[in-house]
């Protein structure tokens, strides 16, 4: 009784902090450092073989247990779901079929919200499920209320915490780590859309950036572009827009600076969102010769460079993200929990306007493999 107290009493904590952080500046974005997977391979050179270890369960089918557990997980995920992106729920239906296909009973309850915006909501969603007391939870970090209320998740011990969409981990929370960061290499990803723009745009001329919002995301996405741009003197930045996830901003924002430079050159767009947003814009002024790319590949992204929309995307191999929070669940239930690493980075893959067809069904074959293949048979879990 005393433990679900205390943990009552720290749920309604986590509100009055959320007043606190977003009252002092929550559009700075996280204020910690963060190590790149590189770098933290080298200050932890065990956690590699780890790595690749994970890599080759998450790729392979599923190997169900021989005895059902004795219990069942519970599971919360609090999800930035409601935007265009389809990363989100893939990700979800992609946990649920793998776990399934494990054989682990579970339960789950699934809270969604607005990215940016909705960082009320994502506290009273995390009261909530702490109040559910789950054997893991899983969040995702982009700003500084989100950092706070998963400092006091740490502090609370429990439950394991799974970070989604951050594979680079806190230099803070080394000693006191979350369970795993799972996802997708946001910088790996720029640097495979920059070389591709930047080499077509040869090396010169004038862009804009759209972020989706001034968090860790965007610094990762947008800060990487911007730091490869400024190696070449005759690439000139002419604006940098933060739009908080808004579509509308987007547009609005693309269309003011297509007036002020009619000879822009190119967009970096931080997301799907925002890049469907330009790409509006962009049809509306007969200005399809700007370069525009979208980041994660998702459905929505692939239509638009299939009709020639965009112009390249970095794919992620998505719904290995799901598998491997499934697989991360068995070890533990394995009694091997010391052998999952620290993060779980997925694979991506450059498309362009020239990428083959069947070479982008091949990539959606991998990619939605759990959570839907257009026109095609979902594989065995």
């Amino acid at each position: 009784m005393a433990g679900c107290q205390s943990i009552v009493r720290f749920a309604g904590l986590l509100v009055v902090l959320l007043g606190m952080a977003t009252a002092s500046g929550a559009a700075a974005g996280t204020s910690h450092d963060t190590i790149l997977v590189d770098d933290y391979i080298d200050r932890h050179p065990e956690q590699q073989a780890l790595m690749a270890d994970f890599m080759g369960r998450v790729q392979a089918p599923a190997l169900p247990l021989t005895s059902p557990p004795r219990s069942t997980i519970r599971i919360a995920v609090i999800y930035p779901a409601l935007q265009a992106s389809d990363y989100w729920q893939r990700s979800l239906d992609a946990l649920e079929a793998r776990l399934r296909a494990l054989g682990l009973p579970y339960r789950l309850k699934v809270y969604l919200s607005r990215p940016t915006v909705d960082v009320d909501l994502q506290a009273r969603q995390l009261a909530m499920a702490l109040q559910w007391r789950p054997d893991y939870l899983v969040f995702t970090l982009d700003s500084v209320p989100q950092l706070h209320m998963i400092e006091r998740v740490l502090a609370l011990g429990r439950p394991r915490l799974i970070l989604q969409n951050i594979t680079t981990p806190l230099a803070d929370w080394e000693s006191d780590p979350p369970f795993l960061y799972v996802g997708f290499d946001h910088v790996q990803g720029t640097r495979l859309i920059a070389d591709w723009m930047l080499e077509r745009a040869g090396y010169r001329g004038k862009y804009m950036t759209l972020h989706f919002s001034s968090g860790y995301v965007s610094r990762m996405r947008g800060g990487t572009f911007s730091r490869m741009a400024a190696r070449y003197p005759e690439l000139e930045e002419v604006a940098s827009y933060h739009t908080d996830g808004d579509p509308e901003q987007a547009y609005r924002a693309t269309l003011q600076t297509l007036e002020a430079h009619p000879d822009l050159k190119m967009i970096f767009a931080g997301s799907t969102d925002v890049a469907l947003a330009a790409l509006r814009a962009l049809r509306e002024t007969d200005r399809m010769d700007v370069l525009l790319n979208g980041w994660g590949g998702g459905a929505a992204e692939l239509a638009a460079l299939k009709d020639g929309g965009l112009d390249v995307t970095a794919m992620r191999i998505n719904d290995d993200n799901g598998v491997a929070m499934a697989e991360a669940m068995r070890m533990v239930l394995l009694g091997q929990a010391s052998r999952v690493p620290r993060i779980f980075a997925g694979d991506i893959a450059l498309v362009t306007r020239d990428t083959p067809a069947e070479e982008i069904a091949e990539l959606e074959r991998r990619a939605f493999r759990l959570s839907g293949v257009p026109d095609a048979e979902r594989e065995e879990p």
